[in-house]
């Protein structure tokens, strides 16, 4: 019992939710020499004091892969003066969400005047920059894009960067590098319409990384040498070895191929799968194997041929939930089901034109759903069991919203494309806490999701990261 807690304080990783409670204290007595005791007390206290802050935010979204932290005590008034703690500059604009762990925040990004890609690293309590690598000598291959897309992800020792150019590479803390590969080189160059976007995942001792592109080359990208495959890699995190590689071919057209989501565990009745979603359909692979144990598709049974995927999908106690693009409803599959699904194994299809997503991923939080309609400018709360939504808000925004929102202290954060940051309370009736103007002039396409750790909100600019908190 008490090994196994030691190694739950160990991970740092939503430990809030996951200690386990121990007998109550007269029986730990009568069972446990006073040495013992003092171990279970100083526990407590460690744990007491990791409870008050979840800590980690070591993927893009979040401890819980659903953009959802166990923060309490964060901030909903500030500005680029009020309430920050610090300031760093970035040297150039990305989509990648802020990763944090520990004292360290790590960031991917461009570097506008040498046109590069760069690994950074700052003190997560001063933002000072502890290191800085240029990675490759690339920025972007189309005008909506860079290839500093996909947010790093950590598990506490190393931490591992992925880029559109197919770039993996692995550093520890203090910005050694330790392995690196290119996934172009060693299984083909990716066949996408735009720039390759999706972050590694680490779950249960792998890096998982997915690859959903055409079977044909694509404005001269694409393998030429060998089949193109759209597949789900599992790698080995200390030295980058492929564990396996499961090919995940689907019958979509043209562009409806790619996908930009990433790969997203879930567990139900301790059975472990990772989701899937892209090419028409939502697939969930066992997460030891890879091997696929069910698919449901489709939301295009016309098969029109330019529906790129963009939204990741998102586990809750009814199912695995997917967001058909453009303007298209949200699906939720049941759980617990093999093979090739019709649509009886659906657990509900939104009918609300406004409960869609075309881009940003759903939030779940506190037992319900909240879905972004960037389009539209709206933002719905749902019932995860039946998907009908709670209300839905009208944002004000007068410009588009692609970031993916993220949620802890009954609050949900987002970002439109000028760094305008939408403070949302997750109750009942829909309520607009506030909304603050964080971005520069000349951000216009920003994407990138707020962090939560620590007690402070990791907003990503254009050209800056704010670290924000409460008492400055």
């Amino acid at each position: 019992m008490i090994g196994a807690e030691i190694k739950r304080f160990e991970s740092g990783s939503a430990i809030a939710n996951r200690i386990a409670i121990p007998p109550g204290p007269s029986k730990i007595r009568h069972r446990m020499k006073p040495s013992i005791l003092l171990l279970v007390a100083a526990l407590a206290a460690a744990f007491a004091s990791v409870s008050a802050h979840a800590g980690n935010w070591a993927h893009w979204r979040g401890p819980q892969f659903n953009g959802s932290s166990p923060e309490k005590n964060l901030p909903d008034d500030f500005s680029k003066t009020n309430n920050v703690k610090w300031v760093a500059g970035l040297p150039g604009p990305s989509a990648a969400t802020p990763i944090v762990w520990g004292d360290t925040v790590f960031i991917s990004s461009t570097d506008s005047k040498t046109k590069t890609l760069r690994a950074l690293a700052f003190n997560r309590k001063t933002g000072k920059e502890l290191w800085s690598h240029e990675i490759t000598q690339a920025f972007g291959q189309d005008n909506n894009s860079n290839f500093a897309s996909p947010s790093p992800t950590t598990d506490g020792k190393l931490v591992y960067f992925l880029y559109g150019t197919g770039d993996l590479v692995a550093f520890d803390f203090k910005g050694r590098k330790v392995w690196s590969r290119n996934l172009e080189k060693d299984y083909g160059q990716f066949a996408y319409q735009w720039t390759y976007g999706a972050s590694p995942t680490l779950f249960d001792g792998r890096l998982y990384l997915q690859v959903l592109n055409r079977d044909v080359p694509v404005h001269g990208r694409g393998r030429k040498d060998g089949p193109i495959d759209s597949y789900l890699l599992a790698l080995e995190p200390k030295t980058g070895k492929e564990i396996w590689k499961h090919v995940r071919p689907s019958d979509a057209a043209q562009e409806s191929k790619e996908a930009y989501s990433t790969p997203i565990p879930f567990t139900v009745k301790g059975v472990s799968e990772i989701l899937i979603s892209g090419g028409d359909c939502l697939t969930g692979h066992d997460a030891k194997t890879g091997r696929e144990l069910w698919r449901w598709g489709s939301w295009n049974p016309t098969r029109i041929g330019h529906w790129r995927l963009v939204p990741s999908p998102v586990g809750t106690e009814t199912g695995a939930v997917v967001c058909a693009p453009k303007g298209e409803p949200v699906f939720t599959v049941k759980h617990g089901l093999k093979g090739n699904l019709d649509d009886s194994a659906l657990a509900w299809t939104s009918a609300e034109r406004e409960v869609s997503s075309d881009v940003s991923t759903p939030l779940y939080y506190q037992g319900r759903l909240y879905i972004l309609n960037g389009e539209k400018r709206t933002i719905a709360r749902v019932d995860p069991a039946t998907g009908k939504p709670d209300w839905i808000g009208d944002l004000n925004s007068r410009i588009k919203i692609e970031s993916s929102a993220t949620a802890a202290d009954g609050k949900i954060y987002f970002q439109n494309f000028k760094g305008e940051v939408f403070i949302v309370a997750a109750e009942k009736e829909f309520k607009l806490v506030r909304t603050i103007p964080m971005g520069d002039d000349g951000d216009d396409r920003l994407r990138a999701a707020i962090a939560l750790a620590d007690g402070n909100l990791f907003i990503r600019t254009g050209s800056k990261l704010y670290c924000i908190g409460r008492g400055k």
